[in-house]
């Protein structure tokens, strides 16, 4: 959901509710009204354009360079234009009748309408803008990173709109300070926003100086002083945090069972409920431990031939299996400095299975693995920026975050053990081939933008983990079984990830009960568990679309593989799947199948 806010001029804002009112209204007209998709047409393709009313930011992010010179408005004033502007748009919805919708339309109205509503409640009552300073940190670097990062115009052109950003910064941050309350503020927050905030000038340091001498004069020295103006910016937002905001922050992590179970509703855009997920994710933490056990035996009979297993072990026993066999796993360990290196070859490994075995159609849209940018570090060890889906042909990034230089070599080993060899290959699966990269490249070619733009979580989630097991399932590394351990271990994750999600908001966990899970329950080293232990306080309902959107994932393919019978093939039914974009699960469903169209709250 978008929650940032309209910096454009009101002539402007005007014109484009107008535009709105009139697509409402004609759409209710007897007299020469264009049909309900003509008007819904003109609805979504009138919504792409107006995020850069919402967010300049994030309307760089999609391709839409428009307002790349602005920065978004993030005061009081902002907000009040955005929640106007979400307005309109709920009542310029509920003006077309959706049933006479084709059913590609139904489904996009859905998911405009799921974003209208998730936005307007994130504005009115969840209000992180009042107390999230990393909502603002966020947004800083991106403004400059999604400028200088990809080649979509001319280095003069983008370093000259990052200038204009650069200037801005002074009144986005204060603003930021202004919007903020301190007293509500998660300590977790604020430290974690202080850490985060010099990020921005290493974008600067790194991706932005280091040019400057291919600019004209005239933008070099325009740009030599944004960047003045930016540091002392940062330096003096530095010290609020610092000295201001983290000594009086006060406020509780923790959001509570009403706004966790609205956010989760709005996040999966499914029937499920949170008392639903848990159940099962709590059935599929028993059911994967003993898979694990299974595979965990056989790894463990090859070196110890003659060990006579019991036919019905306790727990501990599994426990004690399970680990002996993992410990082989974590024999292969990459160097401290070399995941990136690793990760690219295996990259490249992936994407030959994927093609030798049939699996998907791949893409041939360009991938780079790179280290992951300074701001965007303290919340996962990895991720995959795509390019907009209005940037055609531009990069998507593998990002991996290198290991903090002031762990201890303890906490080295403990990460290195983590994210071993073949945890690395099950990562670049799951980030890359075919997972994300492979995913959302394809999502992109869907004709709706709309869809595009308003990506489902659990589908692309749940797709990725669901690439993961296709990959081991399909034989990858010729099913050895040290792999399909590791596979099941890192499923664990995403099944205990959805247990403590909720656990942690809403039923009071503690560390000690969360660590003890992730680390005793899903075998998860130290350092791993630790970094959960704070995205899971800085995050809620994210965590919950792994399990969730993979569980919707293999329902899929369970009732295709039956419709289909003799038909079925893995790659007619993931090109099948893959061509609707990413919606979620439930309207691909529907489209696959011939079933009506899910209304909301279905």
């Amino acid at each position: 959901m978008f929650t940032g806010i309209s910096l454009r001029p009101r002539d402007k804002a005007v014109k484009r509710y107008a535009s709105i009112l009139a697509i409402a209204l004609f759409s209710g007209s007897m007299a020469a009204a264009p049909t309900a998709d003509e008007a819904f047409g003109k609805l979504a393709e009138q919504y792409v354009s107006d995020l850069s009313l919402i967010s300049p930011v994030s309307a760089t992010l999609i391709g839409d360079h428009s307002a790349d010179h602005e920065l978004d408005n993030v005061d009081a004033r902002g907000r009040a234009n955005t929640r106007r502007l979400y307005l309109e748009y709920r009542a310029a919805l509920a003006a077309i009748d959706r049933e006479s919708l084709s059913r590609a339309n139904q489904v996009d109205a859905e998911i405009l309408h799921n974003e209208v509503e998730s936005s307007l409640w994130a504005l009115d009552t969840f209000q992180s803008w009042a107390w999230d300073p990393l909502v603002y940190v966020d947004l800083s670097g991106r403004s400059i990173y999604g400028l200088v990062a990809r080649d979509f115009a001319s280095l003069e052109q983008r370093f000259g709109d990052a200038s204009s950003r650069l200037e801005q910064l002074p009144r986005f941050l204060g603003q930021a300070r202004e919007s903020i309350d301190p007293e509500r503020v998660p300590k977790i927050h604020a430290e974690t926003a202080a850490q985060q905030n010099p990020g921005l000038v290493s974008i600067i340091d790194t991706m932005i100086v280091p040019r400057m001498d291919e600019l004209t004069p005239g933008t070099r020295d325009r740009l030599t002083a944004a960047i003045e103006v930016a540091r002392n910016a940062i330096a003096e937002h530095q010290t609020w945090l610092e000295e201001e905001l983290l000594p009086r922050a006060a406020g509780d992590f923790r959001i509570g069972a009403e706004l966790f179970d609205a956010k989760l509703a709005f996040a999966l855009n499914s029937p499920l409920s949170r008392r639903e997920v848990k159940a099962r994710a709590e059935d599929e933490y028993e059911s994967v431990r003993h898979q694990m056990y299974e595979i965990a035996r056989e790894i463990y009979a090859k070196t110890h031939t003659y060990t006579a297993f019991p036919d019905t072990p306790n727990e501990d026993y599994k426990q004690v299996i399970i680990r002996a066999a993992l410990e082989q796993a974590y024999q292969r360990l990459p160097p401290r400095d070399g995941i990136v290196e690793v990760a690219k070859e295996y990259l490249q490994q992936a994407t030959d299975f994927v093609i030798e075995h049939d699996i998907v159609t791949m893409p041939d849209d360009p991938v780079e693995i790179i280290v992951m940018p300074e701001f965007q570090r303290g919340v996962s060890i990895a991720y995959l920026d795509p390019p907009g889906p209005l940037d055609q042909g531009q990069a998507a990034f593998y990002a991996v975050a290198p290991l903090p230089e002031e762990w201890t070599d303890e906490q080295v080993t403990s990460f290195l053990r983590e994210y071993n060899m073949l945890s690395i290959q099950d990562l670049t699966i799951h980030e890359g081939v075919p997972g994300h990269y492979l995913q959302l490249a394809l999502s992109n070619r869907y004709p709706s933008t709309l869809r595009s733009v308003l990506w489902s979580g659990p589908f692309v989630e749940g797709w990725a983990v669901y690439a993961e097991r296709v990959m081991v399932d399909e034989g990858y590394l010729d099913y050895d079984p040290l792999m399909r351990l590791i596979n099941l271990k890192s499923y664990l994750r995403a099944v205990t990830n959805a247990i403590i999600d909720s656990a942690i908001h809403v039923d009071g966990m503690t560390r000690d009960e969360a660590m003890n899970l992730m680390i005793e329950g899903g075998f998860q080293e130290e350092r791993e568990a630790a970094g959960k232990w704070v995205r899971a306080q800085l995050t809620s309902a994210q965590l919950s679309t792994y399990f969730v959107g993979y569980q919707e994932h293999v329902e899929l393919r369970k009732a295709i593989e039956e419709e289909w019978g003799d038909e079925f093939t893995l790659r007619r039914y993931h090109d099948q799947a893959l061509s609707y974009g990413s919606p979620p699960v439930k309207f691909v469903r529907a489209l696959m199948l011939g079933e009506d169209i899910p209304q909301s709250g279905e």
